[in-house]
C-alpha cells in the first residue's frame, strides 16, 4: 500500500475510532515531558513572523483541506493545550526560540479566525504542513500552503498593522522584527524524490539550481515588503529520518546518504545565496542556520544529548523505524518520549527542539553565521 493510500484510509475511518482516541489520551496525558529552558526575560523585538512546513506548523493545516493535518493526539501530548496541529509532541523550534526572545504567547497560526485585530501586531506563523519552497512540493498531500502563497498572506498582514500603528510605525515594527523561514525537506522528500513527481525528470543539480533561483527570488521578495532580519534555515538531514529510513529499508539505522548528499549541495548554495543578498540588499540581514549539522550531530551520537533512540519515531506506524504513517491515535506509541530524538516519521521531538532553538539562539558560527539569533534580535537598524 502507498502511503497516500494509507493517509486516505486513516482519514476515512478517524472518526470512528475518535471514542478510542479520547481514552488512549486520557490514559498518557498524566505525564509530561516537556523539556525546560531558559526564558529571556525581557522582549527582544517587537514581533517575529514565520514561514515554513511542518517543522513549524501551528495549525495553520487545520483550516485547509489537507492529508497533512495534525490536529489529533498522540500529537501535542506535551503541549500544554493538546493537539493543536503541531507535528510534535509538544513545541516546535519556533514556539521554543519565541520563548527565548521573551514573548509570552506562541505565534497564531494566519489561518485561524480569532488572528486578528491587536493580536497580530506581535507575529504571525504563517507555516503549512507539506509545504515547499517550489508550489508543486507536497502535492500527494492534495492541501498546502506554499512560501509564495505564505508570503501572499504576510503581504496582507502587514497591511492590516499599518492601519492598526499606521504607515511610520507599522513600517518601523515591520523592519525591526524577526523573520523566520524554514522550508526545503518536502520540496526533496515530498517531490523529487516522491512517485509520479513533477520534476522527476531533472537532475540532482538541476532541481538544486531550480529551489536556489526560486528561494532567492521569495526571499528577495519578502525584503521588498520590509523584512530586514531575517534568519533562513537549511535543509535538515533528511536521508537520516524515520520516513526515509523505512521507505529504503535501511539496515542498522545507515542514513540515505544520495539524499544526504544532495542537500548539502543545496545546503552550500543557500548559504552563498545568503552571502550574495546580504552583500547585494542595503540594509538587510540575513543569517543562515546550519540546521543540517545541528541535528545530524544528535543523530549520529544520541548519547551525548541525552537520548538512547535516533532513528525510530516514539509516535509512527509501519516498519522496523515505525516511519510509514504519521502519528495518529492508532499509532504505537513510546513509553518514553525523552529518549527519541525523532517524535514521527518526519518531525524532531519537544526535547531535541529545544536543543537545537539554543544552538540557534545562543550558538557560535558552527550553527548560526554570520551572527546567532540573540544577536540579530540586539542588532538596532
Amino acid at each position: 500500500m502507498s502511503r497516500v493510500a494509507a493517509l486516505n484510509m486513516i482519514a476515512e475511518s478517524f472518526c470512528p475510532v475518535r471514542w478510542i482516541s479520547v481514552v488512549l489520551w486520557c490514559s498518557v496525558l498524566a505525564t509530561h515531558h516537556v523539556w525546560p529552558i531558559s526564558r529571556t526575560s525581557a522582549q527582544l523585538v517587537p514581533a517575529t513572523f514565520c514561514f515554513g512546513d511542518s517543522l513549524a506548523d501551528p495549525g495553520n493545516n487545520n483550516y485547509i483541506n489537507t492529508l497533512s493535518k495534525a490536529n489529533y493526539p498522540f500529537n501535542g501530548i506535551d503541549f500544554a493545550a493538546g493537539p493543536t496541529g503541531r507535528f510534535t509532541n509538544g513545541r516546535t523550534t519556533v514556539d521554543i526560540i519565541g520563548e527565548l526572545l521573551g514573548f509570552k504567547d506562541y505565534l497564531p497560526p494566519y489561518m485561524a479566525p480569532s488572528t486578528t485585530g491587536n493580536v497580530i501586531r506581535y507575529g504571525v506563523n504563517y507555516a503549512s504542513g507539506a509545504a515547499g519552497i517550489l508550489d508543486s512540493s507536497g502535492y500527494a498531500f492534495i492541501g498546502r500552503i506554499p512560501l509564495s502563497q505564505q508570503l501572499d498572506q504576510f503581504a496582507k498582514t502587514s497591511a492590516q498593522i499599518a492601519q492598526l500603528l499606521g504607515s511610520e510605525a507599522g513600517s518601523n515594527l515591520i523592519a525591526q522584527s524577526i523573520y523566520s523561514v524554514n522550508l526545503g525537506a518536502n520540496d526533496f522528500l515530498d517531490n523529487y524524490y516522491a512517485p509520479f513527481s513533477p520534476i522527476g525528470n531533472l537532475s540532482a543539480g538541476a532541481v538544486n539550481n531550480l529551489l536556489l533561483s526560486t528561494y532567492q527570488q521569495h526571499l528577495t521578495k519578502l525584503y521588498s515588503m520590509g523584512a530586514r532580519k531575517i534568519v533562513v534555515a537549511s535543509v535538515g538531514p533528511a536521508g537520516c529520518t524515520p520516513y526515509r529510513l523505512t521507505t529504503t529499508q535501511a539496515v542498522n539505522g545507515e542514513c540515505d546518504q544520495k539524499v544526504n548528499q544532495q542537500i548539502q549541495a543545496f545546503n552550500t548554495g543557500l548559504e552563498a545565496l545568503l552571502d550574495g543578498l546580504n552583500a547585494n540588499l542595503p540594509g538587510v540581514h540575513f543569517i543562515y542556520l546550519n540546521a543540517y549539522d545541528a541535528v545530524y550531530e544528535i543523530i549520529q551520537n544520541p548519547n551525548a544529548y541525552g537520548f538512547t533512540i535516533s532513528d525510530t519515531a516514539c509516535c509512527g506506524t509501519g516498519g522496523t523505524y515505525k516511519g510509514l504513517l504519521p502519528c495518529t491515535p492508532l499509532s504505537s506509541l513510546c513509553t518514553d518520549r525523552t529518549n527519541y530524538v525523532f517524535w514521527d516519521p518526519y518531525h524532531t521531538s519537544d526535547k531535541a527542539n529545544v536543543i537545537l532553538s539554543n544552538r540557534f539562539f545562543y550558538g557560535d558560527s558552527s550553527y548560526a553565521r554570520p551572527m546567532n539569533i540573540q544577536q540579530l534580535a540586539l542588532l538596532n537598524l
